[in-house]
């Protein structure tokens, strides 16, 4: 199955990919300089300390970058309908094409989505079908690199012991305070608001309901779960085994599911 390059042109998106790009690299070049090297010359930490920092940071920068560029799940032109799943098609009123129920068209991309769930600024992609589970690893690794991050600020300040060796000629010393509260404030503001977003998809996983179908209210009882929670979490990761949920680093196989058995839209 080939893999297709998604890519939307939105300035919009743009901008808000560039924010999240700059917040990563921000903390990413910043709190080892300031905080993991200076405290690991000292002794004050290990080693590991900062190898999981750059592994956090890499998971995180990878999800995100698959998750902006991977295809959402985009039906071709002329799409392939089996026989036995032609009553569970529907044409788009928008476009004029045929999709599978629970698609959904994106105003913003321009066409459909299979199972989309939202169209999502932040990444300059829909999340469909197809990478879904990329948006959940970043939603998942964002959160632990930004409390990685205010726990390594509030030690530098609070619990390190002072640090004996500075070179105060060196811009990051002499602007220390400054950094770090920058660093510290991107980190509150970020875990806030991904948090909030990682509960809700988790809860939308776990109840096998898309976000636009809890805002549409089509679906009766969408708090009851349809199905057992580890089969709709290997349905969206494409994968029964789960140390495989947490590795972006892969590509997803999806699982047969007969669109009867699921929610319509």
């Amino acid at each position: 199955m080939a893999r297709r390059i998604h890519f939307v042109v939105d300035p919009q998106g743009w901008c808000c990919m560039g924010l999240i790009i700059f917040v990563w690299l921000y903390n990413t070049i910043f709190i080892p300089k300031v905080i993991l090297f200076p405290h690991y010359e000292e002794g004050h930490v290990s080693v590991v300390a900062i190898l999981c920092y750059y592994f956090c940071s890499l998971f995180c920068i990878a999800s995100l970058l698959r998750a902006s560029v991977a295809d959402p799940g985009k039906l071709p032109e002329n799409p392939k309908i089996p026989i036995t799943e032609r009553e569970y098609w529907e044409l788009c009123n928008k476009c004029n094409m045929m999709r599978p129920k629970r698609s959904h068209h994106c105003s913003r991309c321009g066409h459909c989505v299979r199972r989309m769930d939202h169209h999502c600024p932040w990444i300059n992609n829909c999340v469909g079908e197809d990478n879904h589970w990329l948006f959940l690893q970043l939603c998942f690794y964002t959160q632990i690199l930004s409390s990685y991050t205010l726990i390594l600020d509030f030690c530098h300040y609070y619990y390190f012991l002072p640090l004996k060796k500075e070179n105060w000629d060196v811009f990051v010393f002499r602007h220390e305070l400054a950094l770090l509260r920058i660093s510290a404030f991107m980190g509150l503001i970020t875990l806030g608001g991904i948090s909030g977003l990682f509960y809700t998809q988790l809860m939308g996983i776990f109840t096998d309901t898309t976000s636009i179908e809890k805002m549409s209210n089509c679906c009766e009882d969408i708090s009851r779960p349809r199905k057992p929670w580890q089969q709709t979490f290997s349905e969206v990761f494409g994968t029964q085994w789960k140390i495989l949920w947490f590795i972006p680093f892969r590509q997803r196989q999806p699982l047969r599911v007969p669109y009867h058995f699921a929610n319509h839209v």
